[in-house]
């Protein structure tokens, strides 16, 4: 059944707005939004559990509608008027659907690699738009697992949610700290190369094409000497201009590609 809220002070939608603005509420509730029909549909695909759909009839079109009414495990589906949508919209490109879903909260232990498994790591990511875009080059890449080191931002943060445009649907994300996901690497027989300008050997000099961790720093900092000198390998990328830093993503998506180069773009 679909039932419809016309009103601002509707406690459904206040509830939205304290989810999209505040990190604290969206731990608390272990909730998070997903605003856009792409967004949608693959948050669907990778299993996620939607609580509620919020849809503005004049932004989606009508067959899309059918199709959100036949799932079955929503358990509330609301029609908005405009002003509403306009108002718990993040995004300027409306697309006339906004959903609250239950993150999926990953461990280590809970991670089902592959034979040859490549992995990206993430140490203290800082800016929600950069994760989101590390997750597009893991989604591109079709990566094991993205692990957040002892992140300073939240996962579900909907500028990163937006900025992955849905990639973070569609790879393991686990939050995990430096230590835990060491023990693990080795567990599992899973060799790291840390990123570093220091680093005496080149990306392209070597061997990816066994089981492989890459892991990445700030932009402004780089990694923690914890990672520098407790990863098996450091690598750097060659630099020919006047500065001697890219950003992020562009580093992950240059490492993880020449890994996938020599793999033949298989596993």
């Amino acid at each position: 059944m679909i039932y419809q809220i016309t009103s601002l002070k509707n406690p459904l939608i206040k509830n939205v707005l304290l989810l999209r603005e505040k990190s604290r509420e969206r731990k608390e509730k272990n909730l998070f939004i997903i605003e856009g029909l792409r967004e949608f549909n693959l948050a669907i695909l990778g299993g996620f559990t939607i609580r509620t759909v919020f849809f503005c009839p004049e932004l989606l079109p009508p067959e899309e509608v059918r199709k959100i009414s036949g799932i079955s495990f929503i358990s509330g589906i609301f029609e908005v008027s405009q002003q509403v949508y306009n108002r718990i919209a993040y995004r300027n490109d409306a697309e006339g659907i906004i959903a609250v879903a239950q993150p999926r909260n990953y461990g280590l232990q809970d991670l089902n690699l592959s034979v040859n498994p490549l992995i990206l790591i993430l140490e203290a990511v800082e800016k929600p738009g950069n994760l989101g875009a590390l997750l597009r080059t893991a989604d591109a890449a079709n990566l094991d697992a993205v692990i957040i080191c002892d992140s300073l931002t939240d996962v579900y943060n909907p500028n990163a949610v937006r900025s992955s445009i849905g990639c973070i649907f569609t790879i393991p994300i686990v939050v995990s700290s430096t230590q835990e996901t060491l023990t693990w690497l080795h567990s599992k027989g899973i060799t790291s190369y840390a990123t570093s300008l220091t680093a005496d050997q080149y990306y392209h000099e070597v061997d990816f094409r066994g089981p492989t961790a890459f892991v990445m720093g700030t932009e402004s900092t780089g990694l923690s000497q914890s990672w520098l000198t407790t990863a098996d390998h450091t690598i750097k990328i060659p630099m020919s201009g006047k500065i001697d830093s890219m950003n992020v993503s562009v580093s992950a998506a240059i490492v993880v590609f020449e890994a996938r180069r020599q793999r033949n773009f298989g596993s």
